[in-house]
């Protein structure tokens, strides 16, 4: 999809009927041609071009108009979203436009009321770049009457310019982390996370009580689960996961600055807990994270399909089948133009595991429904999602018979992830492949005990402690138990420390 249409994907019916209005009141002239190209991008039809000019020469044409409707589009969708922001930090924004306004008329009085207003909403939410702003438009009307005392108000200047210097390096350090975690992923870069946390930290000269704030919680939870994503393996972080705890308990009476670092922080710690196979911990954490969703319509959009997938995932492992396979398809069903292409795969990924475990064949056509390529996979989803998505598909094809196109789908997973595998000491997946290779040739092979032996062996390696990673090599057994992979994988999650 090109960035003009996923542009106009984001407009709900009602926007799309404003926006086609403000461009009617914009056209000046009745040859304009953005309302039929609005109206051919929305049918999706390939020969746009052709059919609003008729000639080649006019290729440079249907360019421009394009730009021009992007740009339109564009200044539309940002008032959108200032008018229909309710967040305190466009109450402060708001407040300040207010107040530069008011003393530039004179009014200065209730210009530092509405200057004192957005101080008390700006500290609270920690915005100090807006503080900043705030405090030099303070400082530049001191002398009017009713400014304040100026010692006091350049001590909160400089105060808030040591706060501000502080934020800038733990982005910094984000960025670097993400930076690294980047060639983690894509690259097979091998790092130590503690290691890794701690020289960032004291390369940027981050003290660990700068690290305790939501914000900085959130950045470095992210960091923490992607990391621990890769590894397969969620007890490397259970250090940070108990001081923020600790950090959040010692919190629970005040109200977080930003809601989205406050859901995000829930969510994070609701996968830490599902994937060390603690459901009950899991599911509360959700509720929390549900709670904090209903306050505002916004996030409740931002985080549903996530929210949905783990609850999903945790009824699924916790023996509540057909109520995961409930919340997933209602998600599915609520997709909207907004959401995430990777929300959406990653839901339709886990309804076709679901299903695949009970032997339910409709799983080959939700899988048939992935249809974007490995290169866009890796970059969106990362190369861990895609790796587990193409083992899944040889698995599956194997489960309902269609052997010679999941040798296949093997073959070629090889030839693209075999370096990569080794690299990153990922020789695990290689190892678990040749045994689905054995099944696929000769299928008698897993009722053998050396066959049997070599399954079980890999339930004791390190990383494989993971439901998913469980999930797996539950499939192989249940080939010689003649019991679905799901009820292998219970039993097996029951027995896992």
């Amino acid at each position: 999809m090109d960035t003009l249409s996923q542009l106009i994907g984001l407009l709900d019916n009602v926007e799309k009927r404003q926006f086609r209005l403000s461009l009617q009141r914009k056209n000046r002239r009745s040859d304009v041609k953005n309302l039929q190209l609005l109206d051919l991008l929305e049918t999706d039809d390939s020969n746009v071009s052709t059919m609003l000019y008729k000639q080649p020469e006019n290729n440079d044409a249907y360019h421009a108009l394009r730009k021009r409707l992007q740009q339109s589009l564009l200044i539309f969708l940002s008032q959108k979203a200032f008018e229909n922001s309710h967040s305190m930090a466009h109450e402060v924004s708001r407040l300040l436009v207010v107040a530069r306004f008011l003393f530039e008329n004179g009014v200065a009085k209730v210009a530092f009321k509405s200057l004192d207003k957005a101080e008390r909403l700006a500290n609270n939410l920690e915005e100090f770049n807006l503080l900043n702003e705030l405090l030099l438009l303070k400082l530049q009307y001191a002398h009017l009457e009713g400014g304040e005392h100026l010692d006091a108000l350049t001590a909160r200047f400089l105060a808030n310019q040591t706060a501000m210097l502080r934020e800038s390096k733990l982005n910094i350090a984000y960025a670097f982390l993400r930076q690294e975690l980047e060639a983690i992923n894509l690259k097979g870069k091998i790092v130590n996370l503690t290691t890794l946390i701690i020289t960032t930290i004291r390369k940027y000269k981050i003290s660990l009580s700068d690290l305790m704030t939501f914000k900085s919680i959130y950045q470095i939870l992210f960091i923490a689960n992607e990391y621990a994503a890769i590894q397969q393996n969620y007890t490397l972080i259970e250090r940070y996961v108990i001081r923020i705890n600790n950090f959040i308990s010692s919190q629970s009476g005040e109200k977080p600055p930003h809601l989205f670092y406050h859901i995000s922080i829930m969510y994070f710690l609701a996968n830490f807990h599902l994937r060390n196979k603690d459901f009950s911990n899991s599911e509360s954490y959700l509720l929390k994270m549900a709670e904090l969703m209903d306050t505002d319509a916004r996030y409740r959009a931002l985080f549903s399909a996530r929210y949905k997938l783990l609850l999903a995932i945790n009824k699924h492992f916790s023996g509540e089948p057909e109520a995961a396979v409930g919340v997933l398809r209602y998600a599915l069903a609520q997709v909207k133009g907004a959401t995430k292409a990777e929300d959406i795969e990653d839901l339709r990924i886990c309804l076709a595991m679901f299903l695949a475990q009970h032997n339910n064949r409709e799983s080959l056509r939700q899988l048939a429904m992935l249809t974007r390529t490995d290169a866009w996979y890796e970059k969106k989803l990362g190369m861990l999602w895609t790796i587990r998505k193409n083992v899944m598909e040889i698995i599956v094809q194997a489960q309902f018979e269609n052997t010679e196109l999941a040798l296949s789908r093997l073959q070629s997973f090889r030839r693209r992830y075999k370096k990569y595998l080794q690299t990153t000491a990922e020789d695990g997946v290689l190892s678990y492949l040749r045994l689905v290779e054995r099944y696929l040739l000769k299928p008698a092979e897993v009722f053998k005990a050396t066959y049997q032996n070599e399954v079980l062996a890999q339930l004791t390696e390190d990383g494989n402690n993971d439901i998913f990673r469980i999930s797996f090599i539950a499939w192989l057994i249940a080939r010689w138990e003649k019991r679905t992979s799901y009820e292998v994988t219970l039993a097996l999650i029951k027995k896992a420390p």
